[in-house]
């Protein structure tokens, strides 16, 4: 009799885990069950279509529907499952239907953690995350001249960009000093700040959201600081697990408020496994279970979940969390730890800062890149980095996640080899450079 897996969720983590799971069982029934109207697409580019640098939503569609057919999906589309049974190995769906499961995928992603404050009931305001949901806002936007982002997490950062490039009159609010303070430093956001006010954005730190204002439709936002005047507002709180189902089930949660899973993505319920946003993955460094990471990651767990409930064998490791994005007129990145969290979690490490070029200084072109290196104190094993800059960033990230993971020191890449071509590389890295700062720093 074939292998039957059911799927609950239709984002990166569930159609990679349907396709692995397909391709570790060829004869598997893989069943996908998913609330959203279409097939897998890439939420993360919505910002971009909304600030005119993607020309269409359409663009972000991964696949087409038959696709998924023509690989042996049942993909049902528009359908909630409302409870699961891990006893009876049953999925029972809104409308009454049970169906059985041999192996359970659950990829059920994220909620944005309620703002807490009167007044989410308005019109007028936005949660980014659903295609048609965005079709429909994009029209809305058209009609919007001043509009209200409510914190700065990543998509925070995304949507104030997009807004301005837009021509939207746009305020960031945020009870932090500086932007996605989570995750960055001062000094490698400012540049950022500073280009949103010279795309005419006004930020609003140290402000706390009071409330949404309005008569059945959005007025204004109210801040501590006192009221702003927006047709539009963009919540964009933190991301949170959506585990209703897990916890209804009795499937463990962590203290991410994650579901817990070991190293083959298997959940505490037998045959049940997890991945994306609803889980919580062990942060390679610190050891410590964080949770709402990137679509990158949900599809690399999706598929070692599909590899596994197929009967294959495919470990997931514990995550160094390489970032990037574009904000404002410049990229930003990094991984895993800024000072400002290194120093939150009590951690001891050495600072190393290097500025730098993106391609030789006569090249048509060249960007400025700024990379900070946090090490350990006693090896100086690199931990953490961040940077700034025009170009570059995302590859600089890529790299150093590795090099955190492999237990690289600044000895290390204060000696590293670079490539040196005038139109792609500077005759200095500044990653080097920041090493060389950093040993100094250390006495090395």
């Amino acid at each position: 009799m074939a292998n039957r897996i059911i799927v609950v969720g239709g984002g990166a983590a569930g159609f990679g885990a349907a396709g692995a799971a397909l391709g570790s069982d060829p004869g598997a029934k893989v069943t996908v069950y998913t609330s959203f109207e279409d097939a897998a697409y890439s939420p993360c580019g919505i910002p971009y279509v909304h600030g005119k640098e993607i020309p269409a939503f359409e663009d972000l569609f991964l696949a087409t529907k038959q696709h998924y057919v023509d690989q042996g999906m049942d993909v049902r589309y528009e359908t909630t499952v409302a409870s699961i049974d891990v006893n009876a190995k049953t999925v029972t769906l809104e409308d009454g239907t049970v169906d059985r499961y041999d192996k359970l995928i659950l990829a059920t992603g994220f909620n944005y953690a309620d703002p807490g404050v009167p007044g989410t009931d308005l019109s007028g305001l936005y949660y980014v995350k659903n295609i048609r949901q965005a079709m429909e806002w994009d029209k809305v936007l058209d009609t919007v001249k001043s509009a209200v982002v409510c914190e700065s997490t990543p998509l925070g950062l995304e949507m104030v960009t997009a807004l301005a490039h837009r021509g939207i009159k746009t305020h960031l609010v945020d009870p932090a000093p500086w932007a996605m303070s989570m995750a960055t430093d001062p000094d490698i956001i400012k540049p950022v700040e500073d280009s949103w006010i010279e795309m005419g954005a006004e930020l609003h730190f140290n402000t706390t959201l009071k409330g949404f204002v309005g008569d059945g439709k959005l007025r204004a936002v109210a801040t501590s600081a006192g009221e702003i005047e927006a047709d539009l507002a963009v919540v964009a709180t933190e991301k949170t697990a959506n585990t209703a189902l897990a916890s209804a089930a009795g499937i463990k949660l962590g203290m991410s408020g994650g579901i817990i899973v070991d190293s083959h993505l298997r959940t505490s319920a037998p045959d049940v496994f997890a991945a994306g946003d609803c889980i919580e993955a062990v942060h390679g460094v610190s050891k410590v279970p964080i949770q709402g990471l990137s679509g990158a990651h949900a599809y690399a767990q999706g598929k070692a979940a599909g590899t596994n409930a197929g009967g294959g064998d495919r470990e997931y490791r514990a995550v160094y969390v390489p970032w990037g994005m574009v904000a404002g007129k410049w990229m930003i990145g990094g991984v895993s730890f800024s000072e400002t969290l290194a120093t939150a979690l009590g951690m001891d490490f050495v600072v190393g800062n290097g500025q730098g070029i993106s391609r030789a200084r006569y090249y048509p072109g060249v960007k400025p890149v700024k990379v900070k290196l946090l090490a350990e104190p006693k090896d100086l094993r690199l931990i953490g980095a961040q940077m700034v800059g025009g170009e570059g960033i995302k590859e600089r990230a890529d790299f150093l996640a590795m090099a955190v993971r492999k237990g690289i020191t600044l000895h290390d890449l204060a000696s590293m080899e670079n490539v040196y071509s005038p139109p792609i590389g500077a005759l200095a890295e500044p990653i080097a450079t920041a090493a060389q700062d950093g040993l100094n720093n250390a006495g090395a």
